[in-house]
């Protein structure tokens, strides 16, 4: 079982033709509307690569919150531990989608997803544990030190950590800019630390020495919000089965990239037999 400790958001997303420079109104959009949030993302990525899930997460006592936990639901990830908190909103994420390249701006406003709490994990037995930091760092804190297994930290958005979290990492997950952001603390850390590289795949490093690098296959890109999620999921479930690093990695960016190709957050997200396929060749 993988313990999910993260936020859970209702995406509102718009996809036009170009996306918006500082003060430019683009015009000619499309909006659409998808349950999200990297927490929830990732449980349901998980999930559907073969995983047994359990989010842990707040939501509002309001009208978007069954919009937003419905395909974490029919998905089959474990929803006991989400709490549903009166006077807060469900995390909502504004996102702007460039319809021909698939790149996006993302605005994040968290709402309940802040009031999370070590005591939300104190009574809770964790096996193997996944974090994001759009929740409070002592509630993942109070998670990763309970969690008898594997601990998977995704270090995004780029925050201030104690080096008490990342000890007691087994893998780190992030993209170039979160990377040169957290510098040597990272390596410091003594897990795997995974960097992604969007179209170039990712490297995968161990005290500071590359261990292992691989390059996603070329797919038609749709949208790339939901990607980095699925990387990481995919990379903690293949670390936790066994997989040799490079073929984790692999595994991974695989994952990732095919989930550039449908629009959406959570829909996107891809089954284990199509990325077993395209990965593995379905061995």
């Amino acid at each position: 079982m993988i313990t999910v400790v993260g936020s859970i958001n209702l995406d509102i997303v718009a996809t036009g033709p170009a996306l918006p420079r500082p003060g430019e109104t683009v015009g000619g959009a499309r909006l659409a509307r998808h349950p999200g949030g990297k927490g929830a993302n990732q449980a349901l990525a998980a999930r559907r690569l073969g995983a047994d899930v359990q989010l842990v997460g707040a939501v509002g006592a309001d009208d978007m919150a069954d919009e937003a936990l419905n395909l974490l639901q029919a998905g089959g990830v474990d929803l006991v531990q989400v709490a549903h908190v009166n006077g807060e909103t469900t995390g909502v994420a504004l996102i702007a989608v460039d319809a021909g390249s698939g790149e996006n701006l993302i605005v994040v406003c968290p709402g309940a997803n802040n009031v999370l709490r070590p005591d939300d994990v104190a009574h809770l037995p964790i096996t193997h544990m996944m974090g994001v930091l759009e929740v409070p760092v002592p509630a993942l804190l109070a998670a990763a030190q309970k969690a008898t297994g594997f601990v998977s930290l995704n270090l995004a958005p780029a925050l201030p950590v104690p080096d008490a979290l990342l000890a007691e990492a087994d893998l780190i997950c992030v993209n170039e800019t979160e990377a040169e952001a957290y510098g040597d603390q990272l390596n410091a850390s003594g897990a795997y630390v995974a960097v992604s590289l969007g179209a170039q795949g990712a490297v995968l490093y161990k005290a500071g020495e590359e261990i292992a690098r691989a390059a996603p296959p070329k797919v038609q890109v749709v949208d790339t919000v939901g990607a980095g999620d699925t990387f990481t999921a995919a990379l903690t479930v293949a670390l936790i089965e066994g997989m040799a690093p490079q073929d984790a990695l692999a595994f991974a960016v695989t994952a990732g990239a095919l989930a550039c190709t449908r629009p959406g957050a959570q829909p996107s997200l891809p089954q284990r037999r199509d990325v077993d396929a395209l990965a593995l060749g379905g061995k």
